[in-house]
């Protein structure tokens, strides 16, 4: 080989590796943008309801196809989140950096990333079944329709919930193509368990809301208030736990463990108050991290003890 040659080849190669480099990082950047670890809320809900579904371990090909469909649609509402949020993220000193973020990443970008996860999660609703195909339009309207609530009402934290809620009825249909009480009351146990961690997160934007014009529960009632009403949300979650198991075959592992959750949000709540909101960190990203896997655990190992 030539030495112009040689270097041909290696100037080629050096591209290629500049090209993969700078794509490897735009991925990263948008999924920083879109706090992708934070699936980890809605993902272990999705695979209770779908061993619930199954009556033990689904088909292999309807889990990856439901996880598939769980991490695009959420993927593609937080995306357009970002998107259609940047002149309230760019006052807020918590959110300032998705602005930058973004813009280090391109606007056009973000948008091809949002309808690229669109279109992947219709397809694998596609893919599963009827019934799940013609739920796919709702459940973009809903997780979009997000976006716009705080906007105007209060009640953006419920809607939020319901958002998150969708992934267990999801996970019910694509695995019987039908749908029952369980699933309906895991997405009850998910809005009341979202509605209360996020009213707790938004109190560290109470300045920001009230600058803003935005809405949000402890705008309307004030943090104190915001706090109680967060609690009465968790208890009621507890209590809607409780009743799945008298609509399926779950028994003392799954009690215990919602036990378990309900001394997790005793400690939850304890962390966080009135005047001091220093540990809101640690009560909403470490404390419903360990609360959502601790309860797929204990939920699938009943499940095959059973």
């Amino acid at each position: 080989m030539s030495k112009l040659s040689l270097e041909v080849t290696i100037n080629k190669s050096q591209k290629v590796n500049m090209s993969f480099s700078a794509l490897l990082k735009k991925i990263t950047s948008i999924l920083d943008l879109i706090k992708f670890s934070h699936t980890i809320f809605s993902f272990p809900f999705a695979v209770m309801s779908a061993f619930l579904a199954a009556g033990g371990m689904p088909g292999l090909k309807q889990l990856l196809l439901i996880l598939a469909a769980l991490i695009a649609a959420r993927s593609a509402a937080m995306a357009f989140n970002r998107l259609v949020d940047t002149s309230y993220d760019a006052h807020n000193p918590r959110t300032a950096y998705r602005v930058s973020l973004q813009k280090k990443i391109g606007r056009n970008s973000v948008w091809v990333f949002t309808i690229f996860c669109v279109m992947l999660f219709i397809t694998c609703a596609w893919l599963l079944n009827h019934l799940a195909f013609f739920m796919s339009p709702l459940a973009i309207l809903i997780i979009f329709g997000y976006s716009y609530t705080k906007r105007f009402t209060h009640l953006s934290h419920f809607v939020l919930g319901l958002a998150l809620g969708l992934s267990p009825i999801g996970a019910w249909v694509g695995i019987q193509g039908t749908l029952t009480t369980t699933p309906f009351l895991l997405a009850i146990a998910v809005v009341l368990w979202t509605a209360g961690f996020d009213i707790i997160y938004a109190c560290q934007d109470l300045e920001h809301d009230v600058k803003s014009g935005l809405y949000s529960i402890p705008k309307k009632l004030g943090i104190k208030g915001a706090l109680i009403l967060s609690g009465i949300l968790h208890l009621f979650m507890v209590c809607v736990l409780l009743a799945v198991s008298r609509y399926t075959d779950l028994g003392s592992i799954y009690t215990i463990g919602v036990c378990i959750v309900a001394v997790l949000l005793i400690y939850e709540h304890a962390l966080v108050r009135p005047k001091d909101l220093s540990k809101i960190n640690t009560a909403f990203f470490t404390v419903n991290g360990i609360i959502s896997v601790g309860l797929m655990g204990v939920t699938l190992l009943d499940i095959f003890v059973r």
